[in-house]
């Protein structure tokens, strides 16, 4: 089975394109004019051992917002493009994951259904370059288009090791989620 996808979205505000091999090395080349964005993204793809290339430019000169909601859409469509029938996957998985003095908890099911529930104890505007509400939308912007449910808790006192905690347990809970473990649809519905 090859779950792989090439994807790629152009508006006015922005153009990205996406490639993603769900079964790689956790190998990425990841350009999005956000410094500490694509430093989440790394940190996703390490540990997610998802491959991934990303390659986006936005309107950041306005703000950040633009391209990193169209990279979490542009994301989720890749994923469920490369994930495809779901069939034989474990679906269901969660991870914890601590940074120092603060711990994220992610859970996901990969049930063909979006939604997003994240509670996040940042205190400033800011996490580097990135604006530290967008990361919550983020995450919106992928459950929507992977179809997928995703629940994220973090607490701590620094912001950057919060925003990290969450992208690594999101990648870990996915990695496993992700696994095959037998050839058949993992619902009673047939279909995900």
């Amino acid at each position: 089975m090859d779950r792989k996808s090439n994807v790629s979205r152009t508006t006015y505000e922005t153009d990205i394109q996406i490639e993603m091999n769900l079964d790689g090395k956790g190998k990425y080349n990841i350009s999005t004019g956000v410094n500490f964005f694509n430093h989440m993204l790394e940190a996703f793809s390490k540990h997610s051992m998802i491959d991934l290339v990303i390659d986006a430019k936005g309107d950041i000169e306005i703000d950040d917002h633009h391209t990193i909601e169209d990279v979490g859409i542009l994301l989720g469509e890749a994923f469920r493009q490369a994930i495809g029938d779901k069939r034989g996957i474990k679906r269901m998985a969660d991870a914890t994951v601590p940074m120092d003095e603060s711990v994220a908890k992610v859970a996901i099911d990969i049930s063909g259904r979006s939604y997003c529930n994240m509670e996040f104890d940042f205190t400033n505007e800011k996490i580097g370059d990135m604006t530290s509400e967008i990361v919550v939308h983020f995450f919106e912007s992928f459950a929507s288009s992977a179809k997928l449910n995703i629940y994220g808790v973090s607490k701590g006192a620094n912001d950057h090791h919060q925003a990290e905690a969450v992208f690594k347990a999101f990648a870990k809970s996915l990695k496993e989620a992700i696994k095959i473990e037998h050839d058949e649809i993992p619902s009673t519905k047939g279909v995900l």
